[in-house]
C-alpha cells in the first residue's frame, strides 16, 4: 500500500460484510474525501439493492495489514 493513497471498504452493517474497497489519493481534502466517499457509498448502496442507510465506510488502515 503507497502511503500517499488511503483505502477504505465499506461495509454492511447488517450483516458485517464487506461490500467494496475503494482507494483515495491521500493528498485531497477531508471535504473532498468525505463527498467522494458519500457519493462511492450511494453507487454501493445501489448495485446492491441496498438501503444507504445501512452501509458505512471506514479507513483501512496499514497496521491492520500485518
Amino acid at each position: 500500500m503507497k502511503a500517499d493513497n488511503k483505502h477504505y471498504r465499506f461495509i454492511n452493517s447488517e450483516t458485517g460484510n464487506t461490500l467494496y474497497y475503494y482507494a483515495l489519493d491521500g493528498i485531497l481534502d477531508e471535504g473532498q474525501i468525505k463527498a467522494e466517499l458519500d457519493k462511492i457509498k450511494a453507487q454501493v448502496a445501489i448495485q446492491n439493492s441496498l438501503y444507504v442507510d445501512i452501509i458505512y465506510w471506514e479507513e483501512m488502515r496499514e497496521d491492520a495489514f500485518a
